[in-house]
């Protein structure tokens, strides 16, 4: 006669290992003919349909890529649509102005302003702004459009060093999120 083993369930679902169930595992496969991966993607069928597809990550993906939530409609259909799912939310649209947590709202540093300043820019600029102002600026003042103005090589210097500190802010906000 066997000895009963020793177990570590003691009836607590979260004590156990994931997946050191004995059961057997219901997999359902990928919807797209032939295919024997998992079906882990829901993709919906047509529009306002709660039936879905349920595809691997490779044929969700195809599927996406030619989705068009507004095939079968004409340009009115299409438009009277986009109205109607956008009505519900155009609050969040008109409070767009505020600008919440934007560069305008006292984030940027003295170096920031001063650099600003420079590139003739105000303290809420983007830095889309700042890219076409420092190029704008860096065109007139190049060396290699003036060789020998030591006017605007320093002037040139002082763009570069702006755009730099400028750079280096944006990078740490996308960095922190």
């Amino acid at each position: 006669m066997t000895r009963a083993r020793r177990t570590d369930n003691w009836g607590f679902p979260r004590w156990g290992g994931y997946g050191g169930s004995r059961d057997a595992v219901q997999v359902r496969l990928c919807d797209r003919n032939g295919c024997t991966d998992a079906g882990i993607c829901p993709a919906p069928k047509s529009p306002n349909n709660p039936d879905r597809w349920m595809f691997c990550q490779t044929h969700a993906a195809e599927y996406n890529s030619r989705w068009d939530y507004f095939e079968g409609l004409n340009a009115e259909e299409k438009a009277a649509r986009e109205a109607e799912e956008t009505r519900d939310n155009s609050g969040y649209h008109e409070a767009a102005h505020y600008g919440w947590a934007g560069s305008g709202d006292g984030s940027r540093n003295r170096d920031e302003l001063r650099a600003l300043d420079l590139l003739d820019l105000t303290p809420d600029a983007d830095f889309d702004a700042i890219k076409k102002s420092y190029r704008a600026k860096a065109k007139l003042v190049h060396p290699d459009l003036r060789p020998g103005d030591a006017d605007a090589a320093k002037a040139f210097q002082a763009l570069q060093l702006a755009y730099e500190v400028l750079r280096a802010a944006e990078e740490r906000r996308e960095w922190k999120g």
